[in-house]
C-alpha cells in the first residue's frame, strides 16, 4: 500500500501522513525535510542558493548522507532537526528546491526509498504527480489562508499575518515552478482541512484505502 499525500505549508500534510503511516504499519517519509537538508548543506558551505549549479553539486554530493525518520533529520551523520526548520533554511529552501537538478536528485533518492519498502505513505509537494504518480492513493489536502497561518504560527511562534504573508509568497513559488509544481489534478482527492481535526482525515483517507480492490484495512 502506498499512499501519497500532497498540499501546501499548513494544510497538516505531515500529522496526516504519521498518522495514516501508523494506522498501516510502514513507514512515512517528509520530503520537505529532505530539501531542506540540502538547503542547510547549502547555507553550511557557504553557497548562495541561487546559484544554481552550486547548489546541484552540493545535493549530489550529500543526497546519500540525508536520512528522515519522524521528527529528526540527519545530514551527513549529524542531528539537524531544529537546522532545518530554522529561519535561514526556511527563506532558502523554496530556491534550492526549485532548482531542477536538485529535483532530480531528490526523486531518484524518494522514488528508490519506496522502492525499497512494501509500503509507504509519503508526503511533499510533488508527490501525488512526480514522486509517486500510481501510488494507491493519492490526497491533496488544503485550507483557508488563515488556518493555515493560525497553526503555523503556533508552532513557530512568529504573527500569523507574517506567516501567512510568508505562506502566499511560498504557495506562489511552488505552484510557478518550471519543475515539478504544487498542483491539483485529475484522479488525486482534494480534502479540505480547514474545520476538521487529524483524526477526521485520516479517517476519511483510510475508508478511501479499505474501498480499494483487495484491501484489508488494518
Amino acid at each position: 500500500m502506498r499512499v501519497a499525500i500532497d498540499g501546501p505549508g499548513g494544510a497538516g500534510k505531515t500529522s496526516v501522513a504519521r498518522a495514516v503511516a501508523d494506522a498501516l504499519g510502514v513507514e512515512c517519509l517528509d520530503t520537505g525535510a529532505m530539501y531542506r537538508a540540502v538547503a542547510a548543506a547549502v547555507l553550511r558551505r557557504g553557497v548562495d542558493p541561487a546559484d544554481g549549479e552550486a547548489v546541484a553539486a552540493v545535493a549530489r554530493e550529500v543526497v546519500d548522507g540525508i536520512e528522515v525518520a519522524g521528527n529528526v533529520a540527519r545530514l551527513e551523520g549529524l542531528d539537524v532537526s531544529e537546522e532545518i526548520r530554522g529561519a535561514a533554511v526556511t527563506e532558502s529552501v523554496s530556491t534550492v528546491a526549485a532548482n531542477p537538478d536538485v529535483r532530480a536528485v531528490m526523486v531518484a533518492r524518494q522514488q528508490a526509498w519506496a522502492a525499497d519498502r512494501p509500503g509507504c505513505v509519503m508526503e511533499g509537494r510533488d508527490i501525488t504527480t512526480v514522486v509517486l504518480p500510481e501510488a494507491d492513493v493519492r490526497v491533496y489536502l488544503y485550507a483557508e489562508a488563515a488556518v493555515r497561518a493560525r497553526r503555523r504560527s503556533g508552532e513557530s511562534g512568529a504573527s500569523e499575518a507574517a506567516v501567512q504573508a510568508a505562506l502566499r509568497e511560498r504557495d506562489h513559488r511552488d505552484s510557478t515552478r518550471a519543475h515539478a509544481p504544487l498542483q491539483r489534478v485529475a484522479g488525486v482527492r482534494e480534502i479540505d482541512t480547514t474545520d476538521r481535526s487529524v483524526g477526521e482525515v485520516v479517517e476519511e483517507i483510510m475508508q478511501m484505502i479499505e474501498g480499494l480492490p483487495g484491501s484489508d484495512r488494518p
